[in-house]
């Protein structure tokens, strides 16, 4: 977004609206980080995520905006919700009726979000029920006795009651984020998260360097600095980067009034799926191991946590395969090649060489299908850049690639939702009533 637009956010009344709608609603989520479950004592658990809970935990509490070290009523976060949506879009791509109900006029849609909603509610129960089991059986462990003050059935229903109905409140403020505010609201969710413990993680990372004792020395913290800007330069580059394909469209004639033929373009994003895979995958990688915590002594759950530990060798394979296939299924569920050939076609417009019709859309999903996979590249290659500064650097994994591109993919989204409702409110001047007239040059 232009600078020189930035004085406008407080002209236009709408769009100052929904920023303090936005606002307002990432107050209220970040306020609700501090609510602890009750009954755990939030001391000795942030201890013990300090020392013995890195890996996945470290991953989950990223997500979760630091909510998971103090086990506040927002620990689930958005991955629920998230879990949900990954699952109806598989089941509705090999089921049929599903898959019409989605694409249904009218109340179809509201329908398929009621179920994902319903879906939500009982993966919330599920990891709820984890949650509750994993803290009872750090009650027992050597060192962290008093984690929590009860045990029993009290303890769990609480427990699950309050992180289910602080997942359900999340995902009610990201759709009214989304709806009255900028739009985007899960991710501005974890956006916040995310952002709010920059300082911390810089703190961390400063108390590693020379000056303070540690043994990162100044060359090692500028290289760090460096990597962490052309990493930011490389996802603004790749998500502003678009194929543009030309189309061409014929001289009509409507009633007495001869149109003439013009040439535009028809942009592919290389990142069509934007910040979507990552977020797809972690929560996938998540689900097997907060699931695990209901089997707490059994030995597949102790083969998962051994296995999934981000950094190792092969939690990166996975993470890779699930971010590239996720790359690719959700271009295939937000762009139609055929509705938009067919869409080209109806409009009289058409790809210089190429037949209008079928053999279009297959040109287009030939094109589509070859810069999503050099999206799907960067985008893996990004995140899982925290394996390479943690094994070479040591830094936090709060540095990582899956952070950045959340953060600068996320923060580019919204301004360029800001700047549409800018670019929009400068054509009050052209309107019939509310506006101020145009004034031509004969009358002055």
């Amino acid at each position: 977004m232009a600078l020189g637009s930035l004085s406008g956010l407080g002209k236009v009344p709408e769009l100052r609206r929904r920023l303090l709608y936005t606002l307002v609603m990432l107050a209220i989520y970040r306020l609700g980080i501090f609510i602890s479950v009750p009954g755990v004592d939030r001391t000795i658990l942030m201890q013990y995520m300090k020392f013995g809970g890195g890996g996945f935990f470290g991953l989950f509490d990223m997500f979760s905006g630091g909510a998971v070290r103090q086990l506040s009523v927002f620990a689930l976060g958005v991955m629920p919700y998230i879990s949900a949506e990954i699952i109806l879009e598989l089941l509705a791509s090999v089921v049929p009726s599903l898959d019409r109900l989605k694409k249904e006029q009218g109340g179809g849609m509201q329908k398929f979000n009621q179920y994902a909603r319903y879906l939500t509610i009982a993966l919330c129960l599920i990891q709820g029920t984890g949650v509750a089991l994993w803290l009872e059986s750090l009650n027992a462990q050597a060192g962290t006795e008093g984690v929590i003050r009860t045990t029993g059935f009290i303890f769990r229903f609480v427990t699950i009651m309050s992180l289910t109905s602080g997942a359900m409140l999340l995902m009610w403020m990201g759709e009214r984020i989304t709806e009255r505010g900028v739009g985007n609201g899960i991710s501005l969710i974890i956006f916040a998260g995310i952002v709010a413990r920059i300082p911390q993680a810089l703190g961390q990372t400063m108390s590693l360097s020379s000056f303070e004792g540690g043994r990162l020395q100044p060359l090692t913290l500028l290289i760090i600095l460096l990597i962490i800007l052309a990493v930011i330069i490389v996802i603004v580059f790749f998500e502003s980067a678009q194929r543009r394909i030309p189309v061409q469209y014929a001289k009509k004639v409507v009633g007495r009034k001869i149109y003439e033929g013009r040439t535009t373009y028809l942009p592919l994003k290389v990142n069509t799926s934007g910040v979507i895979p990552p977020i797809f995958a972690s929560s996938v990688l998540m689900f097997p191991s907060m699931l695990g915590n209901l089997f707490p002594g059994a030995a597949w759950v102790q083969w998962i946590q051994r296995v999934l530990v981000p950094g190792h060798m092969f939690y990166n394979f996975l993470y890779v395969i699930m971010i590239i296939f996720f790359c690719f299924f959700y271009t295939a569920v937000t762009f139609n090649p055929f509705d938009v050939a067919d869409n080209l076609k109806k409009g009289g417009g058409f790809v210089p060489g190429i037949r209008a019709g079928k053999a279009t859309a297959e040109y287009i999903d030939k094109v589509l299908s070859r810069i999503t996979f050099g999206g799907a590249i960067y985008v893996a290659a990004v995140c899982v850049l925290p394996t390479f500064l943690q094994t070479q650097f040591g830094v936090p994994f709060y540095f990582g690639g899956t952070s950045l591109l959340i953060v600068v993919g996320v923060a580019m989204d919204t301004a360029s939702q800001i700047e549409a409702h800018l670019i929009t409110q400068s054509y009050d001047g052209f309107s019939i009533g509310g506006g101020p007239k145009v004034r031509s040059r004969r009358s002055s």
